[in-house]
């Protein structure tokens, strides 16, 4: 998955009126932020191998302390956690929370059984492999990434000329980058690790477009 993430961020703007935009994008991508630097710290393992799935050039050897079942729910935790420490905002901390759950989920939908349970050799490893269908792939997320913009554009209100330009353009970057680069294979393990890193200016983006927009949702 990769729009279809952020549509889970765009989503839940409607549950969580007063979180920044950037930080419900950030959720959903939590485990995909820390993945990059376990890599570089040689924790977890992936290969560039073209052909391992019909949709992804990337074979995913072992991300247990990132993507399993277990540390996904200790993330969760924790980022949530924070953020109900700083805000004391119920219905941020419950869509962050859900948010970050909500990645390892859509990944088992989409990977071939390669996602652990828990850490460890034991874990078993699930996957429905909708990634064998790169045709069913990019309906399913753009489509969730139409209805995520949707639900966010029917919570939101532009306050100034940022408000509208920023957020499209946003859109519209997301959606190019997603349909011309998806599926090219990165020359190297460490330039898509080090390549991972520009994901923090779209995180920020969506902060920036978010600040221009005022919410029509009252908080729950």
């Amino acid at each position: 998955m990769f729009i279809g993430h952020f549509a889970v961020g765009f989503a839940a703007k409607r549950a969580a009126p007063k979180t920044s935009l950037g930080l419900l994008i950030a959720a959903p991508l939590f485990l995909d932020i820390l993945w990059p630097v376990f890599l570089l710290l040689g924790w977890e393992r992936v290969r560039i191998d073209p052909g391992n799935t019909p949709f992804t050039p990337l074979a995913f050897d072992s991300y247990p302390w990132s993507h399993s079942l277990v540390m996904t729910l200790v993330w969760s935790g924790l980022f949530s956690g924070v953020y109900w420490w700083r805000t004391r905002y119920r219905p941020g901390a419950a869509a962050i929370f859900v948010g970050v759950l909500s990645h390892w989920i859509l990944d088992v939908v989409s990977h071939r059984p390669d996602m652990p349970i828990w850490p460890g050799p034991t874990s078993p490893l699930l996957g429905l492999g909708l990634w064998y269908s790169i045709r069913g792939t990019m309906v399913v997320e753009t489509i969730m990434f139409a209805v995520g913009v949707w639900l966010y554009a029917r919570a939101t209100r532009a306050r100034d000329g940022i408000g509208v330009w920023a957020l499209w353009t946003y859109v519209a970057l997301l959606l190019v980058t997603y349909f011309t680069t998806a599926r090219t294979p990165p020359p190297s393990v460490e330039v898509l690790a080090w390549s991972s890193f520009i994901g923090w200016v779209m995180r920020l983006w969506a902060w920036w477009a978010d600040r221009h927009r005022d919410p029509l949702l009252s908080s729950l």
